[in-house]
């Protein structure tokens, strides 16, 4: 009678997974896209090279690396288009937010929303770009900032909202 519930532990586990994987699957999917438009199918350039790493980074089939590319150069569906947002978050923090979407007035929306939530707002074009470099990995913040623990915790929980939406592909903070 107790081993009657593995199978349902071992059932809701691999939904959470397969829900994250999805969803990580799904930003990449979109990033190989955009590239590939880029690029025309070579799968040479290096922008392209660099998303299909980031692919296979994260365990990503071949099929569906391949299956991306082939609908990018094939597909003339809405163009994907590169977003940043930038704002400051709680105790000054400099927030990065790049985005990838076909609708840019959707995405800002959503940003925006998230961001009000969390008492914070949308900054003006470069006003918190200066605190970061562009590095090999993406942005890197000139210099960090200290943080106490109860803006550590709003800072955490608006990184994670901002990450969850879809067209959200990456945040960049100068938190230490």
């Amino acid at each position: 009678m107790s081993g009657h519930n593995k199978f349902s532990k071992i059932k809701h586990q691999k939904a959470k997974n397969d829900g994250q994987k999805s969803k990580i699957f799904g930003k990449l999917v979109r990033f190989i896209t955009v590239e590939a438009k880029k690029a025309d199918g070579n799968l040479k350039s290096p922008g392209l090279a660099l998303a299909i790493e980031k692919a296979k980074k994260e365990n990503m089939p071949n099929d569906t690396i391949e299956r991306a590319v082939k609908k990018a150069t094939t597909d003339n569906s809405a163009a994907m288009e590169n977003v940043t947002y930038e704002a400051y978050g709680p105790g000054g923090i400099a927030i990065i937010i790049q985005a990838l979407t076909d609708n840019r007035n959707k995405a800002a929306q959503e940003v925006k929303a998230i961001l009000v939530k969390h008492g914070t707002e949308l900054a003006a074009v470069g006003s918190a770009s200066w605190a970061f470099t562009k590095g090999p990995e993406g942005l890197v913040p000139n210099m960090t900032m200290p943080l106490e623990d109860v803006d550590i915790e709003k800072l955490q929980a608006l990184v994670e909202e901002l990450e969850e939406n879809d067209e959200v592909q990456d945040v960049y903070t100068n938190a230490e």
